[in-house]
């Protein structure tokens, strides 16, 4: 004994100094900064009185031990970069690292602590001696195991064969399974699958220890099953999960090492799981796939849940998809099984248990029928509905049974999301549209567990406008609107109380109806608002009809008497989506009506508490700020200021009382800029008047004229025809025309009136001028000018300057009066007063015609003679100039 103790010594001491690296210590201090510990040779060695190897410095000066710390099997150890490594020594609680000089003494370190970990792990399993053994044992195990893993791998390091399953290969089959790398696992894998004897013998082993009750030998078992599934290998689940040896693989997943209580997977599934058949199936492939899937989540969920990685999981996932979609399609190719499922359901006498099964078998195949291509879904879908199975929904939605209707609504949520048209045109056919008065009648009773969410999600889907096409559209929202749209509106004002009642118990309403009496819950109110909402949206002329005539919206309104909270939300968000599409007939109605005034008093009424109550009215206000509504921004201000002035602290309220005032100072500065305007266009028309009568008053006066002293002006007239050498005939011989002046068409198209004079002051003397159009002599037959004519145009335009200047006149002396006024009233009296007296003139014209000819006569004088060839040249006056005078 003492011979081999010196020579083991000697042995440590050779090995001891040829394992030598130079390293640097480090200790983490509880700053987290590095503290150098110093500098020594570190080496993996025995270490005294533990008899575990382990690693120890040793000072390179003094040779002072600097670190002792024992290899273990946990998972600490770290290498950094290529020089360092470091773990967290669970008896000192602290880090520790070594910096290696070289790389190569760091790998070298390295590869003898993963190698005292693996052995230590494998001495754990159980397959070599139990107990604890001495740290010379554990090498010699490794060179055992190392030595059998070589006999089964070929030069090139590959994998040939698996070593024999017995219970003395185990440790050797699971050291295989978990050290290869990924193409070690690939051929195991393959290996696994090829030998036919692998897991028959496996399960033997199983149950050989499990009746031996060799729990350190079913721990290792347990492992190596694992190992075996972790190998994420199609063709090894397909034997794992088949029905000879599924039950003894779950078997041996009862052992797990970290469960300190073995568990009793097989007595569930043999006892507690039990295959219904709603309707036989006759197909044993079915049925063996559907056995198989049940299994497959069965391990997923339960008995591997957190030991499964991603990658098998997914694999798992993708063997129930697969199979999901083979039992369906069997099962729809099966006309006669079909044909027989919708012939019992329509029997009238199954019993209420048969037909529930019925009814969640339905439920369960159309579901599972998602795992099929989309074109065979449809196609399903549509073999179904010709079937008739929206009957047996109508049918289902009438039971007093919560579960069938939840399993009914969900169907029907299956052929929405698939193809809503098909629902669609058997509700358009059908007599009486029952399924949809029981959609909204569904929506409107207590189902629990959020049903009628359910129902919600059905009858927008129903109507969204967005995937409706063809007739259905227009008969769909038809039907809704007029049979169903009053009743979700009855249910809201029926469930909220009067102005004068006290508010009801936040937990129930009573909605009155002829026939019986419903108690609504607040989550239902909250769900009919959501849907009125959607068809403010959706449907934005038909709704609206509906508001317009019913004064449906001032009914919606009364949630905001709810003592619930969020129901005056939904009742703030409903008008908010009303103002939101900017319809004039809807905001017209808003303001004739008042209807803003439940929503500005709840607002009050909640005082300065933060919540969405608060947020929703103030966003509500600043939307119509925002939007330029101007009905409603003076609607609200001079409504309800008032009651607001508490909230100016706010800035949406401030700024919405600034939108107000800039439109009243719009409103003003427009009012004042209309009145000059008003006054000038009084003016001209009073002018134009005064030219429109004296030209109709011309005509009478010049037929007088004629009657009185046609033998005068006969002779006037020949003279100057003579001393022009114009024909004598020329005007007489024209055709009597109803205008002022008988031109040819000609000329008549060139004419233009005179422009308006800008109004001069009263004591201006200068003269007047006036602008004229010069205008072409209309030759005769002899192509001569005739004088008479122009004489005549003479004559008429004096005339048009005596009635302007009589009419300025008049202007001057009403314009102090006009300015003092300034308003529209005054300068329509004005104008008034112009036409009564021009209505005089003409009532007169006949007897002051020679008086008239006088100032024309006179007018003519002090302007000077004008010439027959040419008219007064003017200045024209732009538009925009102001007149002299008022």
């Amino acid at each position: 004994m003492g011979e081999q103790r010196e020579a083991s010594a000697s042995a440590a001491a050779v090995a001891h100094s040829s394992n030598m690296q130079r390293v640097k210590v480090y200790r983490l201090r509880d700053g987290g900064k590095w503290d150098d510990q110093g500098t020594g040779h570190v080496a993996v060695d025995y270490i005294e009185g533990s008899k575990e190897p382990g690693l120890t410095v040793l000072d390179e000066e003094d040779n002072e031990t600097l670190l002792v710390h024992n290899i273990t099997s946990e998972d600490i150890y770290r290498k950094q970069e290529e020089t360092i490594i470091s773990w967290r020594d669970p008896e000192a609680a602290t880090e520790l690292a070594l910096s290696f000089q070289e790389a190569a003494g760091c790998s070298y370190i390295w590869d003898n602590i993963c190698d005292i970990q693996r052995n230590l792990q494998f001495s754990n399993l159980g397959g070599l001696e139990v107990g604890p053994r001495p740290a010379s044992e554990h090498l010699e195990a490794s060179r055992v195991l190392h030595s059998h893993d070589e006999s089964f791998r070929s030069v090139n390091g590959e994998l040939r064969e698996l070593p024999p399953v017995d219970l003395s290969n185990l440790p050797l089959i699971l050291k295989t399974i978990l050290e290869g790398g990924i193409t070690d696992q690939m051929r195991v894998a393959e290996l696994i699958t090829q030998d036919r004897d692998f897991f028959p013998k496996l399960l033997d082993i199983f149950r050989m220890c499990e009746d031996l009750e060799n729990l350190d030998d079913l721990h290792m078992i347990f492992k190596l099953v694992r190992g075996i599934i972790l190998l994420n290998s199609p063709s090894i689940f397909d034997k794992i999960f088949s029905d000879e040896f599924i039950l003894d693989i779950i078997g041996a997943l009862e052992y797990d090492p970290e469960v300190a209580k073995v568990q009793k997977h097989r007595i569930f599934l043999k006892d507690h799981v039990v295959f219904k058949e709603a309707i036989p199936i006759k197909n044993i492939s079915v049925v063996s796939r559907i056995h198989q899937t049940y299994r497959i989540g069965y391990l997923k969920d339960v008995i591997l849940p957190r030991i499964l990685d991603d990658a098998t999981l997914a694999s798992l996932n993708t063997m129930i998809h697969t199979n999901n979609a083979a039992v369906i399609s069997l099962l729809k190719d099966d006309a006669c099984f079909i044909q027989d499922l919708f012939s019992r359901m329509r029997s009238p006498n199954i019993s209420m248990e048969s037909k529930r099964e019925l009814v969640l078998f339905l439920h369960e195949f159309c579901t599972l029928s998602k795992s099929l291509p989309l074109v065979q879904q449809l196609r399903l879908f549509r073999d179904l509905s010709g079937e008739g199975v929206f009957e047996i929904v109508s049918d289902v939605l009438q039971s007093q049974d919560r579960k069938i209707v939840s399993a009914g609504t969900d169907i029907v949520i299956l052929f929405l999301n698939q193809d809503p048209n098909l629902l669609r045109s058997y509700i358009v056919q059908q007599e009486g549209n029952s399924l949809l008065g029981l959609l909204v009648k569904g929506m409107v009773t207590d189902f629990g567990e959020q049903m009628h969410c359910q129902f919600l999600e059905i009858l927008r889907i129903l109507m969204d406008s967005f995937t409706m096409s063809g007739a259905h559209r227009d008969v769909i929202i038809e039907i809704f609107y007029e049979r169903h749209l009053d009743y979700l509106v009855d249910v809201i004002a029926s469930s909220c109380p009067s102005r004068s009642a006290t508010r009801t118990s936040p937990n129930s309403a009573l909605v009155g109806g002829n026939t019986e009496v419903h108690r609504i819950k607040p989550e239902i109110l909250l769900n009919v608002c959501e849907l009125l909402c959607f068809c403010v949206v959706h449907h934005p002329y038909r709704i609206k009809c509906n508001f317009l005539m019913n004064n449906a919206i001032e009914k919606i309104l009364t949630m905001t008497r709810r003592s619930e909270k969020f129901l005056v939300v939904a009742a703030v968000r409903f008008m908010r989506t009303i103002i939101s599409r900017n319809d004039e007939h809807l905001i017209r109605h808003v303001v004739k009506f008042n209807l803003l005034k439940p929503i500005i008093d709840a607002f009050v009424e909640n005082g300065d508490r933060y919540n969405m109550l608060q947020s929703g009215v103030l966003e509500l206000l600043e939307h119509i700020r925002k939007e330029n509504l101007k009905p409603l921004v003076i609607y609200v201000t001079e409504s309800f200021s008032d009651q607001l002035m508490k909230f100016e602290h706010f800035g949406s309220i401030q700024a919405f009382k600034l939108k107000y005032q800039q439109y009243l100072e719009s409103a003003d500065m427009k009012l004042s800029a209309s009145v000059p305007d008003m006054r000038k266009k009084a003016e001209g028309r009073g002018l134009e008047k005064e030219e429109e009568d004296y030209f109709n008053e011309s005509d009478e006066e010049d037929s007088v004229r004629r009657t009185k002293h046609a033998h005068s002006e006969h002779n006037e007239e020949s003279k100057d025809d003579v001393a022009n050498g114009s024909e004598t005939g020329d005007i007489s011989s024209r055709p009597k025309s109803g205008g002022l002046v008988d031109y040819a068409d000609d000329d008549d198209e060139d004419f233009n009136p005179p422009p308006k004079e800008p109004d001069r002051p009263v004591d201006d003397d200068e003269l007047l001028t006036i602008s004229t159009v010069k205008r072409k002599l209309v030759n005769t037959g002899d192509g001569k000018h005739a004088d008479g004519e122009v004489r005549k145009r003479q004559k008429i335009e004096t005339r048009i300057t005596c009635a302007k200047i009589s009419g300025l006149t008049n202007l001057a002396s009403k314009h102090k009066d006009s300015l003092a006024s300034s308003s529209p009233s005054c300068e329509a009296n004005g104008v008034l007063g112009e036409h009564a007296t021009h209505s005089d003139e003409h009532q007169h014209s006949t007897d002051t015609a020679e008086t008239s000819r006088q100032v024309g006569g006179d007018c003519i004088k002090a302007m000077g003679s004008l010439s027959s060839e040419k008219a007064v040249n003017t200045t024209k006056i732009n538009d925009s100039e102001p007149y002299l005078v008022r």
